[in-house]
């Protein structure tokens, strides 16, 4: 137990830093035991709680904290995102306002607010932000990576593939190659490597330029990607070889290059975007062994309803569980019989055994065993129902009909703004939630198209 105050604090600060939270919160609050007016300590404390997930506690420190430094642009900042988190927006403005107007030159404190304002829906404003943050510091890599989010959302490509770039100044790349960084050379006779980035439906969306590439001369196009994603993408037209990456050599190659750098460097617009579908195709063998063991009668109509649980907003893309859907099983009858087929694998697949009443769903999600299974069992199907996730871009990529279910708040930039459809995916229609969210709306609509897609299926033919 200490009795300085000031050397506890010290103390906790080493805890904090080698990772013992528990320790350095118990050397926090000795230290306020002794000093209840140490601000440092106070604000350290607040930072820990949400370390920890605390947000109540977290917040209360944090106002104590500006209570006694009520000029400290960090502190606003950190309360300010606190609050963003919890979706408390009109507090969380004041409170990135007040950073704005103590540090009138901090790049920071106008990026804060600027995504602020984008999330919710001021999108001009938030620009204006991003754009003073960036004549302040040109380079500072989480405000271009934001305006670029604005520019794609909008459609506004060119500058917008430029500012994506700055991703990879704050997140790591999981692979490196011995060879160039394909700049836009010319390609032809020379061989290069797509090595994997970000997420599974990333990956299935990107991997669409790899003809383009062979298309400008280059003798061989390589793909490392996702394990469970190399048989699905070694049926894509142009690539030669397709690797894991723990089975991917590190040279060999020309060049190399990240799948989302290529838009920008085709120069994509949006009447330019490669929409041929499909691009990705399920083996033949397991779309016949799949076609024995899918039901036989009605329409056959895929779910997924839960995207990666560690994507920053997935709380708010994927539905909170399989019963969000209950509507569906009364909209399945009416629409004179629908046959519902899980393709939800990882969180959330367990609920397929005991689905909402009246919805007949066929879990087989243990039998997937990677993303061509998923593929075969799609093929098989009149219909994919999904939310924002890798399901959502195969069947896209596979040019089945697949309507896609859109949170409000930070929806993606790739499926823009007030669209019901999207130029990346033909096959693909989009169900947004209202302003401000919530996905009964969203399901009901769905559940209004289903009857009327299962009335229509179901009428005789007219020849």
């Amino acid at each position: 137990m200490h009795n300085d105050s000031q050397q506890a604090y010290l103390d906790a600060n080493h805890l904090m830093a080698a990772g013992d939270l528990a320790g350095a919160e118990e050397a926090y609050l000795q230290a306020l035991a002794l000093q209840p007016w140490h601000a440092a300590a106070r604000a350290n404390l607040a930072y820990l709680k949400e370390l920890q997930g605390a947000a109540a506690e977290a917040e209360f420190h944090y106002r104590q904290a500006i209570a006694l430094m009520p000029d400290h642009t960090q502190l606003q900042q950190n309360l300010g995102a606190l609050l963003l988190k919890e979706k408390r927006f009109s507090e969380s403005e004041i409170a990135m306002r007040a950073a704005v107007a103590l540090a009138p030159e901090e790049a920071s404190a106008w990026n804060q607010l600027g995504a602020l304002l984008v999330f919710t829906h001021r999108e001009p404003e938030g620009e204006a932000c991003y754009r003073r943050a960036l004549s302040l510091e040109p380079e500072h890599a989480r405000a271009r990576f934001n305006l670029a989010y604005v520019l794609l959302r909008q459609g506004r490509f060119e500058e917008g593939w430029r500012m994506l770039e700055a991703r990879w100044e704050f997140e790591g790349f999981p692979l490196s190659f011995d060879c160039p960084f394909w700049q836009d050379e010319a390609l032809e006779g020379k061989s290069i490597v797509i090595g994997l980035e970000a997420g599974h439906g990333d990956m299935i969306h990107f991997c669409r330029y790899a003809p383009m590439l062979k298309a400008r001369g280059a003798a061989r196009v390589d793909v490392v990607c996702h394990p469970d994603l190399r048989r699905l993408l070694a049926t894509l037209a142009g690539v030669d070889h397709v690797y894991a990456p723990d089975h991917a050599p590190t040279d060999g190659w020309d060049y190399w290059t990240r799948p989302m750098r290529l838009p920008g460097l085709f120069d994509t617009e949006l009447a330019s975007i490669p929409a041929a579908v499909p691009y990705l195709h399920a083996p033949p063998a397991l779309v016949a062994h799949w076609r024995a063991l899918l039901p036989q009668q009605g329409l056959r109509v895929g779910l997924a309803w839960r995207g990666n649980p560690n994507f920053e907003n997935d709380a708010d893309r994927s539905l909170p569980s399989l019963m969000t859907l209950a509507a569906l099983g009364a909209a399945a009858q009416a629409a004179g019989g629908v046959q519902f087929v899980s393709l939800q694998k990882g969180s959330g697949a367990d609920e397929a055994l005991t689905p909402p009443a009246g919805m007949t769903l066929l879990a087989i999600a243990p039998q997937l065993g990677d993303f061509a299974d998923t593929a075969a069992v799609i093929a098989n199907l009149d219909l994919v129902i999904s939310t924002d996730s890798a399901v959502a871009h195969l069947a896209g990529a596979m040019g089945k009909p697949c309507w896609l279910l859109l949170p409000d708040y930070r929806c993606d930039w790739r499926w823009m703004a007030e669209r019901d459809d999207t130029p990346w995916y033909p096959s693909m229609r989009l169900f947004r939630q209202p302003r401000g969210g919530g996905w009964a709306p969203v399901i009901a609509d769905v559940a209004v198209a289903l009857v009327r897609l299962g009335s229509s299926a179901a009428a005789p033919d007219p020849r």
